[in-house]
Parts: structure tokens; sequence; C-alpha cells
């Protein structure tokens, strides 16, 4: 799996976004540009697929600019990578192909799937808004012991924190 610069810069921009527009207040792409260092023209066309997805809308003219048509935590991570155009599967598997010559050979077959399936249920479940919050909390105040056992909901939230895809980078 690859995120590209699009879908990077597609998430980096709506988190922007979702800091600078308090109470939906419309940020221009020049602002989010400027913020952000990404090019104004790429913005531009990142925009335009997120606002035909429906992700966000836009007030032209002077005070104008973009913001969200949907309520924050409603807004995920996948939501945003799909309208961006990215394409969340581990390996291009050649047994959705009717030429596949290995179909009910390949034992790895089950395993790309299964990543594939993995990642995209974190994706979905991960919104604009538990990114904001998870970065606006305090540190917890007693750090982790080494040797220390972790509960059940310990380790799904190391789990989460550890989760790291290839170029998925800022």
């Amino acid at each position: 799996m690859r995120i590209t610069t699009r879908g990077r810069y597609a998430l980096r921009a709506s988190l922007a976004l979702a800091k600078m527009g308090k109470d939906g207040a419309p940020v221009s792409i020049n602002h989010l540009s400027e913020q952000e260092h990404i090019s104004s023209v790429f913005l531009e066309q990142i925009f335009f697929k997120l606002r035909k997805a429906g992700i966000v809308s836009s007030v032209r003219g002077p005070g104008g600019g973009f913001y969200f048509a949907q309520p924050l935590d409603k807004l995920t991570i996948k939501a945003i990578l799909d309208a961006a155009g990215e394409e969340l599967e581990s390996i291009s598997c050649d047994k959705r192909q009717e030429t596949c010559d290995r179909i009910g050979a390949c034992l790895s077959h089950e395993v790309w799937t299964d990543v594939t399936s993995l990642v995209n249920d974190f994706f979905k479940n991960v919104t604009l808004a538990s990114i904001l919050e998870k970065n606006t909390l305090p540190e917890q105040a007693e750090p982790d012991h080494p040797g220390r056992e972790q509960d059940g909901a310990d380790q799904g939230a190391a789990q989460e924190r550890s989760f790291n895809i290839q170029g998925s980078g800022c």
C-alpha cells in the first residue's frame, strides 16, 4: 500500500482546515497553503475533489474559502483519502482478474486481503475530531512502566499508536 503525496496533503490540509476554521468559518486556499507549505494550485485540485465528494463546501469572494460540509466527528480519514483518489489496497492482486494463473493456488492472497481490511477498518474509525482531540489532550500523568503488563485496552491503544504505513508521513 502506498499513500501518495495527494492523499497525505489531503489529510494534512483537512486537519489544518479543521483547526483554522473555527465555528465553520471559511478558510482560503492561500491561507491553508501558507500554513501547511503546500502549493495553492495543488490544494485547489485536492479541495475540488473534496468538494465533489461532499466533504467540504466553499464560499466565493472576499472572506470566502472552504469549510466542512459535515461535522468533524463524522468525517473519517477513509472518506478523505477516498475523495482524494487514494486506493487503499495492500497489493494489486491478480485474483480480481480472470487472467490470473494462480487462482486457487495462491496461499498469500488471504493475508493481503486481511491486511487491506484492517487498514480500511482503521481509517474508517478515525475521525478528524478524534485526531484533533487526541492532539489537544494533556499528557498522561502516569507514564507506562517497563515490565508492567498491559490490559486489553492498553494493548489496543499501543497497537493503534504503532500503526505505520509506508509513505504515510507528513
